[in-house]
């Protein structure tokens, strides 16, 4: 069995040493199909008789608006924008597996940069709520002397939110590739005595199981990850005020 599990490819490199790895390249194809997603979703809307499209792109927002508002309360309702970017950036890089690309949440760099935006979103409005001295207060209660443990467990929120939801998606890319790996070896050693070199060739002990494991890793998992991380950033704004 041979099965190799690397990182991001390279796909070209700009001037200055700058490398545009996979990771880049299809995170850009995910922004572009919510954009175009977005658009024909929103395209021609009618405030009588809506059509199925319209119907469907009112019921997703309601259900991020409530689920926003249910979590942070009317007044953070402002957040329902940067909530749906979020869901729909983290379960569409996910998905990308099932097409064949590597899902960019499959890289640290990406899950961390969801969480870094998350941390400066939620701290800034944990300023705009009490002021620059009431955050920096909020680092001394419930008493001062355990000021130090605060900072570190702000400072671990985002490090926790971008290691789970990489490692989630990661786990699931390598299991799948020694799954695909295995299955081959197995054909092979089961089926390469065939004296009819098509069917000793194609390995067909990876019909069927890989499919049903891609419902887990690609479809189900991404779905659940998404979800976690907006909940975390709902949960941490909301604590936060």
């Amino acid at each position: 069995m041979n099965v190799s599990v690397t990182g991001p490819k390279i796909i070209f490199q700009l001037p200055f040493g700058i490398h545009i790895t996979e990771t880049v390249v299809n995170m850009w194809i995910v922004m572009a199909l919510l954009t175009l997603l977005s658009l024909w979703l929103t395209r021609n809307l009618k405030v009588r008789n809506p059509g199925k499209r319209q119907l469907a792109a009112e019921k997703i927002y309601l259900m991020l608006t409530g689920l926003v508002k249910g979590t942070m309360g009317k007044e953070q309702s402002f957040f329902v924008t940067y909530i749906c970017a979020l869901f729909g950036m983290s379960m569409f890089g996910s998905l990308m597996g099932l097409i064949g690309l590597r899902p960019p949440t499959a890289d640290l760099s990406t899950t961390l940069g969801f969480a870094l935006v998350s941390f400066v979103l939620t701290q800034t409005v944990k300023i705009k709520s009490g002021g620059f001295l009431g955050f920096l207060k909020s680092f001394t209660e419930p008493v001062a002397v355990i000021t130090p443990l605060n900072i570190i467990s702000e400072v671990a929120s985002p490090i926790s939110m971008a290691f789970r939801h990489f490692g989630n998606i990661a786990s699931g890319v390598v299991i799948s590739a020694l799954i695909y790996g295995a299955l081959a070896a197995l054909s092979n050693a089961v089926l390469g005595w065939l004296p009819n070199s098509f069917l000793a060739s194609v390995p067909w002990l990876m019909a069927g199981l890989p499919a049903v494991l891609s419902l887990y890793f690609d479809v189900f998992t991404s779905f659940l990850q998404a979800y976690i991380i907006c909940m975390l950033t709902m949960v941490f704004a909301t604590d936060s005020e």
